[in-house]
């Protein structure tokens, strides 16, 4: 597909989707209080509504199990924790409501599919070599990534997003690539990790309301050193890492890729680490209003963290082996997203608290 063919068809998938938009929203207004909510019981006296495995969901849906899985990472499919724990399991209501949307089965197939530079770069009918630079830049932002034979990282992008991009930024596309980003470029910038990680929070954040939880997700972006500066008690600490959520179906499975997850999460630029521990500061603060985190003798009357639902936000998930993503800077220009913007609250003695008192003063 060229670029006109991916805009022509990105164009018939509008109509499409502005139909079935309403009767998502009813269907998930009917089937809320069968959800695990944030916080509290179903309010539904009902019996349980009948669930299936992600296994069997997968296959009634016409999807791959890794597309399964991207599509409740984007929160395109909602999922329930199982009784007494265990893997989340879909409602066959959910099942049935995306049965019924228009295009199925391909639609929901086309809205997960994922594509590397070569396929990407033939998408948007420009080089390989191009795309690349775009995607350093942060003008297309990648959705998961795996490990080459070599333990490389492969960053994969959805084809989705590539043809939105394609119709917005199409001076992008063709001549010279602007100063500003021929700049940066030489510097040695690259956005891909920055924004996965990004886009990852936001999605995560997208799933929860408790502030303990959301704490935990800010804090999964700073390394040890940088936690403790923030959050100095060692109790709160150890609560963060109880409390942090895991990819909805598990870890990746090989050691290279668990390595490998653990050093993208990690920010690793100065203004997106200051970014990250304002965040961290910021949602502490409300988590520590809410309620003291547990301490050592506590008799459990403490509130815990909720379950965690998927599919509560815009475009939530996971995918396989990498287990979450992050979003490209509006516009696509780098700058917009993880780093401190005007307007941002700050507590009395934030700066101090995040430890940059004094720095930078003559």
């Amino acid at each position: 597909m060229t670029v006109k063919e991916v805009r022509r068809a990105h164009a018939r998938t509008q109509g499409a989707r502005a139909e079935c938009g309403k009767v998502q929203a009813d269907a998930r207004a009917g089937d809320v209080s069968s959800r695990v909510e944030g916080e509290g019981e179903p309010t539904s006296s009902a019996a349980p509504a009948a669930t299936v495995a992600a296994g069997r969901a997968a296959q009634e849906l016409g999807v791959r199990r890794a597309e399964f899985e991207l599509a409740v990472h984007l929160g395109l499919i909602a999922v329930v924790g199982a009784p007494g724990g265990g893997r989340p399991r879909v409602h066959e209501a959910e099942i049935a409501r995306l049965r019924e949307q228009p295009g199925f089965p391909d639609g929901l197939a086309e809205r997960v599919r994922t594509v590397g530079t070569a396929e990407g770069a033939a998408l948007l009918d420009i080089a390989p070599a191009r795309f690349t630079r775009l995607a350093r830049a942060g003008c297309v932002s990648p959705v998961t990534f795996y490990l080459n034979r070599y333990r490389a990282v492969v960053w994969l992008y959805l084809a989705d997003e590539l043809a939105v991009f394609a119709s917005r930024e199409t001076e992008l596309l063709a001549g010279r690539t602007p100063l500003g980003m021929r700049t940066m470029l030489e510097s040695g910038a690259d956005w891909r990790p920055r924004n996965w990680r990004s886009q990852r929070i936001d999605r995560l954040l997208n799933r929860t309301r408790d502030p303990w939880v959301r704490t935990a997700v800010q804090a999964s972006a700073l390394d040890p050193v940088q936690l403790a500066e923030v959050v100095d008690d060692p109790y709160e600490r150890a609560y963060l890492v109880r409390v942090r959520p895991e990819p909805v179906f598990g870890r990746p499975g090989s050691i290279a890729a668990r390595e490998a997850m653990g050093e993208l999460m990690l920010a690793d630029d100065p203004d997106e680490i200051l970014w990250r521990r304002v965040n961290l500061t910021l949602e502490l603060d409300g988590a520590r209003e809410d309620r003291p985190a547990p301490r050592p003798g506590d008799d459990g009357g403490i509130r815990t963290a909720p379950t965690v639902r998927a599919g509560a936000g815009p475009r939530t998930g996971t995918a396989i082996p990498a287990s979450a993503a992050e979003p490209a800077s509006p516009s696509g220009r780098p700058g917009a997203s993880g780093s401190p913007a005007a307007g941002v609250p700050t507590g009395k003695g934030l700066l101090a608290r995040l430890g940059w008192r004094g720095r930078g003063a003559g």
